[in-house]
């Protein structure tokens, strides 16, 4: 069960002092009950026996009743912090466990996961596991302890009586747990269902700006739609096999306690056994069976919540990256050799070899789909290669480990991710121990520190999810300021400043001047003419370097470079007379 619901040793143990803390809150309602058949047995035996009334013993068992009261409101108190705060604890625990696997794991992983199905495994398969470790696994283990122990002890006083209330037991256990492949299959439906749903809410969310533009209604909408539709008929069919079991099992049940009476009743007439007795085990029946109907419903319910665990486990046992920790970087010069990396068993980059001198500017470019950026990212070992093998300075880059190799370097993406967060705490991403007088300095040098000074709050603004009170030019900026407080020897620029306008660009063409001084530099650009500086050009097309050198000597050479910088310039109104 441990490994089913994912837990660790502390997580086992956890479960298990809440089990126990539920077995003793159902003894301690045992000993209510024993109070109340005693007074019964008081109050009766003036009328069975003729003796009189014994006050003194109800007052006792009065005084008795409220020390079960206080016993029980200390066990319950006991089964609420074992079960609930334990429970909780474990998935805030689950919850960051996952999220630093997910932190871990090779970028190839995400290339087969959407983001919905991963925000699912962090909150409602999560939230699954919360479940069934507050409400369903405590419950269930400890309903299925109390009936073995009150059987047992009823054994003593009549065990045909006792055999008469399980005789119904075995068979409503049967159907529920024969009807268990039946549950899943539609159980596996649901949640596949849900994942759907999820992923196209997400959909409909990320492309409002187009549902607006076009007035695509949720009705016009339909894959949002069908979704919602499939998720419903799918949910009404799974509890409608589902009910139909449980009533099935709690009906057939429910025929113990008219076997209890019956054997009660013969038991009585032959003179076998007491008239109190027989009360005491008709009363006991009813309280017996109720547990065992918590446990009839609790099955299939755990059953279901093993579906969205079993995703869960499957996540957490995703293998990651690993390396030395340990490893001191001193010469960052980057050499790849014969790399060939596979994506979706497509080769993207192909026999790939290029070396990359320290303190030198190293442009990559080519079409699109020429493998720029794929390169990019296994320098950063965003994904291992499939052959071959890259180096830093004599390091091979597999050896070590992904934190630790990105400590030597900052990034720049197109894509500028910002966080919903305060501009100081923004750009101290970069390096987490930075001063405020640091991060000044850093944004000084990104040319962001006038605009974010005409903020509101200035540098404790809140810029919004990722930055959506920020311009394009000032995301970028921001990032470019990030990476120089984290002063790493490698930068990698991957379309830095595209889709900037003029002004923008020569902004952030003066921050990058800032940060590439005295760096390792790779930069990814299709604008070639914001590379023609650049001490080394790397031309790649299909996967391949097909050219190298710098921009005179790839102009001269008139091939694919030469084409493509001719294209572009075309483009900008250029004409080959100029």
């Amino acid at each position: 069960m441990y490994k089913l619901l994912g837990l660790d040793e502390a997580g086992a143990k956890a479960l298990n002092r809440s089990i126990f803390a539920c077995v003793l809150s159902n003894l301690a309602l045992l000993l209510s009950f024993g109070v109340i058949l005693e007074v019964i047995t008081v109050l009766l035996a003036p009328l069975l026996d003729g003796t009189a009334l014994n006050t003194q013993k109800l007052w006792w068992l009065c005084a008795a009743a409220l020390a079960v009261v206080v016993v029980y409101f200390l066990v319950y108190r006991n089964e609420y912090d074992r079960t609930y705060t334990a429970s909780y604890s474990e998935s805030e625990k689950i919850r960051v466990d996952v999220a630093e696997r997910i932190r871990k794991l090779p970028l190839s992983f995400f290339n087969k996961k959407d983001l919905s199905e991963l925000t699912t495994n962090m909150m409602a398969d999560c939230a699954s596991i919360e479940h069934a470790m507050s409400h369903v696994v405590p419950g269930l283990f400890a309903n299925i302890i109390t009936i073995i122990l009150a059987c047992a002890l009823l054994a003593f006083y009549n065990w045909r009586m006792s055999a008469a209330l399980l005789a119904a037991m075995p068979v409503s256990l049967g159907i529920i747990l024969l009807s268990k492949g039946i549950q899943a299959k539609f159980g596996e439906r649901t949640v596949w269902a849900k994942l759907d749903v999820a992923e196209r809410t997400q959909e409909y969310l990320e492309g409002i700006k187009v549902v607006k533009a076009f007035s695509l209604s949720v009705e016009k909408f339909a894959a949002y739609k069908d979704a919602l539709h499939s998720m419903m008929l799918t949910a009404i069919k799974f509890e409608l096999v589902s009910g139909v079991f449980i009533v099935s099992a709690m009906m057939i049940l429910q025929v113990g306690i008219g076997l209890v009476t019956f054997v009660g009743v013969m038991l009585l007439s032959g003179g076998a056994i007491a008239p109190v007795k027989v009360l005491f085990f008709i009363l006991i029946a009813a309280k017996i069976y109720a547990p065992l109907i918590v446990v009839l419903t609790l099955l299939p319910e755990l059953f279901f919540l093993l579906i969205s665990t079993r995703r869960m486990r499957a996540l957490r046992n995703e293998p990651v990256m690993t390396g030395e920790e340990n490893v001191k970087l001193t010469d960052f010069t980057i050499e790849l050799k014969d790399v060939t990396f596979a994506c979706n068993e497509d080769d993207v980059i192909k026999n790939f070899s290029m070396t990359i001198p320290q303190n030198s500017v190293t442009a990559l470019v080519g079409p699109s789909g020429s493998g720029k950026t794929t390169v990019s990212r296994l320098i950063a070992r965003f994904w291992d290669v499939n052959q071959g093998a890259i180096f830093i300075g004599e390091q091979n880059i597999r050896t070590i480990d992904p934190e630790t190799l990105m400590r030597y370097m900052s990034f720049v993406f197109q894509d500028v991710v910002l966080f919903n967060d305060t501009v100081m705490n923004n750009i101290r991403i970069g390096r987490q121990g930075a001063t405020d007088e640091d991060v000044y300095d850093a944004a000084k040098r990104a040319r962001c520190d006038e605009f974010i000074r005409e903020m509101q709050d200035a540098y404790a603004t809140v810029i919004g999810e990722n930055g959506s009170t920020l311009s394009g030019g000032e995301r970028q900026r921001i990032s470019i300021a990030r990476a120089l407080l984290k002063d790493a020897p490698i930068v990698l620029l991957d379309e830095a400043t595209a889709s900037l306008d003029p002004e923008n660009e020569t902004l952030i063409q003066a921050a990058i001047s800032e940060l590439v001084r005295g760096r390792t530099v790779i930069v990814i650009a299709h604008r070639l003419r914001t590379v023609l500086g650049a001490d080394t050009i790397a031309v790649l097309e299909q996967g391949r370097l097909v050219e190298q050198g710098t921009a005179a000597q790839l102009i001269a050479k008139d091939g694919l470079f030469a084409r493509l910088y001719r294209i572009q310039q075309e483009s900008l109104g250029w004409t080959s007379a100029h």
